[in-house]
């Protein structure tokens, strides 16, 4: 029988729907008892967003990716002497960053194109609110998120080392020394000695590499 002629049976998606019903009221219900009971999140959740005011150097990236215009930056600059120095640097003060979590659809971008780890995941996720002019936090509650970041996974035993810690290993080796990339060598590779420098053996006609030119 075709698909059309077990379509045209009657009561056939009544009985296809009800025996779906039976076999779920045979399994055992797994409802969590939310909020008695906290579920438990995997570690790469996305909660809120966290600021890591520090880290930020205002390069406005963030808000320049972000596909909805929510995030909100402002700053300053400020003269730094720097002894030593011929001349005073500048550096950008941080005033304003403020990210509306009624317009934020959570695509994570902001916290990918941040170059110096300033934003960060967070599992939190109860922070509802009655008003929705609340949901826009400021770079001092954003802060207060810090606190429930996760930390980062251990690296790979077996990976490459970051540009940081090969920086600093570069740098504590001192000038000259080899680093690891350039110490380091398969097993199954075997060096060989250069050929000695001597007389060239005596060949026999045609056996050389081109034999036209002994005949």
């Amino acid at each position: 029988m075709t698909d059309n002629g077990d379509r045209d049976v009657p009561g056939k998606g009544l009985l296809d729907g009800l025996a779906v019903t039976f076999k779920t009221m045979t399994k055992r219900s797994t409802t969590q008892q939310y909020p008695d009971v906290q579920p438990d999140l995997p570690p790469r959740s996305r909660g809120v967003i966290a600021l890591s005011e520090e880290n930020c150097t205002v390069c406005m990236l963030c808000a320049r990716e972000c596909p909805d215009w929510c995030i909100y930056i402002d700053s300053h600059k400020e003269e730094v002497v720097v002894p030593g120095a011929a001349r005073s640097r500048q550096r950008n003060v941080l005033d304003k960053f403020d990210i509306d979590f009624a317009l934020c659809m959570y695509c994570g971008i902001c916290i990918e194109v941040c170059p110096f780890d300033a934003l960060h995941w967070t599992p939190e996720f109860e922070y509802a609110e009655t008003d929705v002019l609340s949901l826009l936090h400021d770079k001092n509650r954003l802060g207060e998120w810090m606190r429930t970041v996760p930390p980062p996974p251990a690296h790979d035993v077996l990976g490459e080392p970051s540009k940081e810690e090969a920086t600093a290993a570069r740098k504590a080796a001192g000038p000259g020394a080899a680093t690891a990339a350039k110490t380091s060598r398969p097993s199954s590779v075997r060096t060989t000695s250069p050929p000695t420098a001597g007389p060239a053996p005596d060949r026999a006609p045609g056996s050389g590499a081109n034999p036209e030119r002994e005949q």
